[in-house]
């Protein structure tokens, strides 16, 4: 028996672009995996990597040592667990909840509690890294939460994450430690957009423009990982341009809430904001290249 198959299953509640990956991941390292997702296509097609795919978060949620939650977003999270046929209603003490979405700390300390006066452990898990990474568990965890809890799941979190990065003990912490590094993704990607766009209307080739910028002191991990792809023209979305735009506002919310005001933090949020209001909403955040380059972002 591998250390996967004696760790006990695992559920994974949202199977999209990244809870899809991290499913991928565990089942090829052996773990038995149960799935569910409000769309029955993504669950099926895990079936065909071995996973078992069950109706309701509830289903997933009976016997599995952990439950992760990768949905999107506070509303889908507190449905998946205390809405109709949620998990909450069939978990007992000795389970632990990981909660991966980007969340407004308020959030994960709210449904934290919930779940903790039910018994059950909860771990403050936010990820970086996009599905490849996921799939490859070379993506990074920021983790809070008690450092027993953690030391009990540190083989799946291994298979998970190649970075791990124990933030503290307060669940919380990660979350806001997620919501400054995806504030400075925001704000990194609308500046190598707005270059890039530039560079573009300067008549300059973009691909050598890029690979300037690779090497100097522009660069940016996800700058050139989203600024290659526009440059090819592919906008097949991987990440949402929604996923920013809920993740810079949320970050301002949170920076507005202990008195903090920078000055490209709400200038990023906005953009993004614009961007989605403007027909982007549903393509990558790469199409931001493709927004600015159409002079959308112009002043009035």
């Amino acid at each position: 028996m591998t250390l996967a198959a004696a760790a006990g299953p695992v559920a994974i509640i949202g199977v999209g672009n990244m809870g899809g990956a991290m499913a991928r991941r565990l089942l090829s390292q052996g773990w038995s995996v149960r799935v569910c997702d409000i769309d029955r296509a993504k669950t099926e097609t895990l079936e065909h990597f071995g996973a078992l795919a069950l109706v309701t978060p509830a289903q997933a949620a009976i016997h599995s040592v952990v439950i992760m939650v990768v949905v999107v977003d506070a509303a889908q999270t507190e449905d998946v667990l205390f809405g109709p046929s949620g998990a909450a209603s069939v978990l007992q003490p000795g389970q632990t909840v990981l909660l991966c979405p980007t969340l407004a700390p308020a959030d994960v300390t709210r449904l934290a509690q919930r779940l903790q006066t039910l018994g059950v452990a909860v771990l403050d898990a936010p990820m970086s890294g996009g599905p490849q990474r996921a799939q490859e568990g070379s993506m990074s965890l920021m983790l809070a939460g008690d450092s027993a809890v953690l030391a009990r799941h540190q083989t799946l979190l291994e298979a998970l994450a190649s970075q791990r990065f124990v933030i503290s003990e307060r669940v919380g912490d990660a979350a806001r430690t997620k919501l400054v590094n995806n504030l400075a993704a925001g704000i990194n990607l609308v500046g190598a957009a707005e270059v890039l766009a530039l560079a573009q209307k300067m008549g300059l080739d973009l691909t050598r423009t890029l690979d300037v910028i690779e090497q100097s002191s522009g660069q940016s991990w996800i700058g050139s990982d989203r600024m290659r792809r526009a440059i090819a023209g592919d906008f097949a979305p991987r990440a949402h341009m929604t996923l920013l735009q809920k993740d810079t506002r949320l970050a301002l919310d949170a920076a507005q809430s202990v008195g903090f005001y920078g000055p490209l933090g709400a200038a990023a949020r906005d953009v993004f904001a614009q961007a989605s209001a403007g027909g982007m909403a549903d393509q990558d955040d790469a199409a931001l290249f493709k927004w600015l380059s159409a002079g959308t972002g112009s002043p009035n």
